[in-house]
């Protein structure tokens, strides 16, 4: 039988500013380089940012749980001038915070 996957978390937040700032410069250019610039990147990774950073501030360390935060309030923006949705901003922050652990996305852990 198959064993269960551990859930992944994040060491506890020393500095969540900085955090929110390598989030959201991360987040922005990955936006950029995915599809093409638009101006309205910039405020969809401020926007994811700044969730990942309260949620942080407020002790929460579970990837899964970060990322579920960030789908379920980046529900409220709007993404009509955007290539993006809620969606595609949740699994990128996923991608990014997987790559800051070492984490290999297509295969599991190194």
């Amino acid at each position: 039988m198959a064993e269960p996957i551990p859930p992944l978390t994040l060491p506890p937040a020393r500095d969540p500013r900085q955090e929110q700032q390598w989030l959201q410069v991360a987040l922005h250019q990955w936006l950029n380089e995915e599809f093409l610039p638009e101006t309205v990147n910039a405020d969809i990774a401020e926007r994811a940012a700044q969730v990942f950073m309260r949620q942080r501030m407020e002790g929460e360390n579970d990837v899964d749980s970060l990322v579920m935060a960030v789908l379920t309030e980046m529900q409220g923006f709007d993404f009509s001038k955007s290539f993006y949705s809620e969606f595609a901003v949740a699994n990128a922050v996923s991608d990014l915070l997987l790559d800051s652990l070492g984490i290999e996305r297509c295969c599991g852990m190194n």
